[in-house]
């Protein structure tokens, strides 16, 4: 659905309102399932084990937190867990994890093409990624494409 409007502070129809909210919602709820799918591959593809604790650590939560995570996840069919042998990620979890990475580049790649340091550019995409859409994304990566970076670096000079 698009809609137009006379300039960005006009309020949009209830109906396009609504949705824009519960696509937010829908988002937000499947932003912490996305962490960590996203995580558990990274650490696996490094080399790495994916334990509990090392999701503790860098997720900055609390083991019994990412217990609950893990069996949600496990009971979705995303990861399968073996003792004394970390937690891997199933087929659905590992197609989940580089849908959600593959977000996470385009929305990162865009911030640095703006001019947005490296660590900032990194922090922002990933709590972005959870909340753009298909369209958007499309348009980053098409404005990424079409020399963005060059552009603003000549617009800032």
């Amino acid at each position: 659905m698009q809609q137009t409007f006379d300039t960005a502070d006009t309020l949009p129809d209830a109906q396009t309102h609504s949705e824009g909210f519960r696509i937010s919602r829908v988002a937000r709820q499947h932003a912490i399932i996305e962490d960590y799918v996203e995580l558990i591959a990274d650490l696996l593809d490094e080399g790495q084990e994916a334990r509990q604790v090392d999701l503790a650590t860098r997720l900055g939560v609390s083991q019994p937190t990412v217990a609950k995570m893990l069996t949600r996840l496990s009971d979705e069919g995303l990861v399968a867990r073996k003792p004394y042998r970390g937690i891997f990620l199933t087929p659905e979890g590992r197609a989940l994890a580089e849908k959600v990475r593959t977000r996470h580049r385009i929305v990162e790649a865009f911030l640095l093409a703006l001019g947005v340091s490296p660590c900032n550019a990194r922090i922002d995409a990933e709590g972005l990624e959870h909340y753009v859409g298909a369209e958007t994304l499309k348009a980053f990566q098409l404005a990424i494409d079409a020399g963005l970076e060059d552009f603003m670096q000549k617009a800032r000079a």
